[in-house]
């Protein structure tokens, strides 16, 4: 199966399993075709197959509920309960047991792909030192979230910059056209915000790539003289479990959430098919472009990888066998595996263009 006939299989289960936002899954095409980057981000339901294919040893190996559409864009920060901020990994739709692996090779090879745009000077084998260096350690450590107050100032000083100012963001909220969610889910947004909020409108929201064709709204209130934003966005069964043949398998969401090493989102719900979480300033991604220091990449890998093992230790009873698995492997087998994969999707994506 080609690219093509992977994402007209994949696009007629979604229309069968969502009511498709068409306009939306037209942007993601042009998005596809614009970038190689983009295009990473946009087709998990064909790396799946893919990683099958050209990476069967590594396909072979342990498996775990893994988060699957993993990239150096699916990172960000959020307040937990005592307010504080919290980074790591912000988006889970595709979770489901995988194969440990898969998750260090997509990020490797979003890396290998960021680096190359922005011309930053890391090599692929900085690359996959940086990320494994993180796993391993945090694996050994048992994992520690990462609480952005006393430690990790140079994470806190991207969460709290200039490109995260809430005048700005709320200017963005307000640019959002209106909408009329369904029954059901004005319903859930109006539950999950604060209980003395004013509800102002609901409005739609285009936004990230892998989901985009999938309904997303927006309930935007104030509280004592403040905005307060929550979004609700469609649930669906992993692309991996798709790429497998099981089209019904449940969304493994929010056990993922639940049983990693995490600091929890008291804003973030899974609730009817439906993903619930707060909008803000601080609760948004950190990307490698905003790095207001050119020495910070690595040490940005390195605490991508350390976040997967915090993930991965959600399944404690697969980490001996994950660790004998790695120690197993030949040198540079991440950055082997990256590089072949960032082949195979660089193929398919000048074929996607073509």
């Amino acid at each position: 199966m080609n690219i093509k006939q992977a994402t007209r299989d994949y696009e007629a289960f979604l229309r069968a399993s969502v009511a498709v936002v068409e306009a939306d899954l037209d942007l993601k095409h042009q998005q596809m075709a614009a970038s190689l980057f983009a295009f990473l981000r946009s087709t998990f339901y064909r790396w799946s197959a893919l990683f099958r294919e050209i990476c069967p040893d590594l396909a072979a190996g342990p498996q775990l509920l893994a988060v699957g559409d993993l990239h150096v864009e699916n990172f960000g920060t959020w307040r937990d309960g005592e307010g504080r901020l919290i980074w790591g990994v912000n988006d889970f739709d595709e979770a489901q047991v995988m194969p440990y692996a898969i998750d260090l090779v997509r990020l490797a090879t979003s890396a290998l792909l960021a680096v190359a745009d922005a011309k930053l000077p890391l090599s692929p084998d900085d690359i996959s030192d940086a990320i494994l260096s993180g796993y391993q350690t945090h694996l050994d450590k048992g994992g520690r979230p990462f609480v952005l107050e006393e430690e990790h100032g140079w994470l806190r000083v991207l969460a709290t910059g200039a490109l995260r100012d809430p005048v700005a963001f709320q200017a963005k909220m307000n640019k959002l056209p209106d909408a009329n969610p369904p029954k059901d889910v004005a319903k859930l947004l109006k539950h999950y915000l604060p209980k003395e909020s004013q509800l102002h409108r609901f409005a739609a929201r285009t936004a990230g790539l892998g989901s985009l064709g999938r309904p997303r709204y927006v309930a935007l209130a104030e509280l004592e003289g403040g905005a307060v934003i929550r979004e609700a966005k469609t649930m669906l069964t992993s692309a991996w479990s798709w790429s497998l043949g099981d089209g019904k398998a449940d969304p493994e969401c929010k056990h993922i959430v639940n049983r990693a090493v995490r600091c929890a989102d008291p804003c973030l719900a899974y609730d009817s098919g439906w993903v619930i979480r707060r909008l803000g300033p601080h609760c948004s991604r950190i990307e490698m472009a905003d790095l207001p220091d050119r020495k910070d990449e690595a040490k940005l890998l390195k605490a991508m990888g350390a976040e997967i093992a915090n993930i991965h230790l959600g399944d404690p009873d697969q980490i001996h066998a994950i660790k004998q698995d790695m120690a197993s492997r030949k040198p540079h087998w991440l950055r082997n595996a990256a590089q072949a994969m960032l082949a195979a999707t660089e193929k398919d994506w000048k074929e996607w263009r073509a």
